[in-house]
């Protein structure tokens, strides 16, 4: 009977061997579709069409201070930046760059679990070197 007195304080102990291990975070399902660099690089391109055809004629003439005339509502972007040739020259900007998005996406889903368990590590280290700091409010002798 004095054997359970004296062993159920260690029971009652944490052991740091028998305590659950952290499970890996888990990638969020949007960022770890495979599909989602592709979508982005699309949505750019769709993006630079619609950014192409804003109107901007009435809101010069809202700047200069007088009212728009058939002609400015009729002025788009795509006519104040050069004209057919520099629109085909932005398209296949923003194509490229949809592709340089496309690898950086795929890049940091790959890296994104290095990252988590990097910082999960970082976050230990912080705990245990901020526990021994002093409390600066603790009276001195």
């Amino acid at each position: 009977m004095r054997a359970v007195w004296i062993a159920l304080p260690l029971l009652l102990a944490p052991v740091p061997a028998t305590a659950a291990p952290k499970q890996a975070p888990q990638l969020p399902r949007e960022l770890a579709d495979p599909a989602m660099p592709g979508k982005l690089g699309k949505m750019a391109g769709a993006l630079t069409k619609a950014l192409m055809d804003m109107p901007v004629g009435e809101v010069e003439a809202a700047v200069q201070g007088r009212e728009p005339t058939a002609a400015d509502r009729n002025r788009r972007v795509r006519d104040e930046i050069g004209g057919p040739q520099a629109e085909a020259k932005v398209e296949a900007q923003v194509a490229q760059s949809g592709r340089h998005m496309q690898a950086m996406g795929q890049a940091l889903v790959e890296s994104l679990p290095a990252l988590m368990s990097a910082l999960d590590q970082l976050e230990t280290r912080m705990e245990r070197v901020t526990a021994n700091i002093p409390d600066p409010t603790y009276p001195r002798r």
